[in-house]
């Protein structure tokens, strides 16, 4: 009978783990789902080049380091400082938009301001 009883709850751990695991993948495609309910095609023509928006393509110059960087505007979702795409609302991003070439932006995160 004992044999039985741990076979039943070796069964029952892995049942609730797949279960637990089933919850976290019904989030992710919660999230998703909303990720294209809420999704615009933006045409890059209709884009207002003459200042930062989402989609440009900058290159700042850190006015401390006078190190320059590129970086292209993009959402949260695709955001990937890896390969130079920062998130539209990131320290960066927010201190960026709008402004038209040779403007300079303060930028603040949470440890310290700068010039860019």
């Amino acid at each position: 009978m004992q044999k039985h009883a741990k076979r039943d709850l070796k069964e029952n751990a892995e049942y609730d783990a797949a279960k637990e695991a089933q919850g976290h993948h019904e989030a992710r495609i919660s999230i998703l789902e909303t990720a294209v309910v809420n999704a615009r095609v933006i045409d890059i023509k209709d884009i207002d080049t003459s200042k930062v928006t989402i989609l440009s393509k900058v290159t700042i110059l850190n006015m401390n380091t006078k190190k320059s960087i590129q970086y292209q505007i993009v959402s949260e979702n695709e955001a990937d400082i890896k390969v130079g795409k920062i998130s539209v609302s990131s320290p960066i991003g927010k201190g960026l938009l709008g402004k038209t070439l040779g403007e300079v932006a303060e930028v603040t995160n949470t440890r310290r301001h700068r010039k860019v």
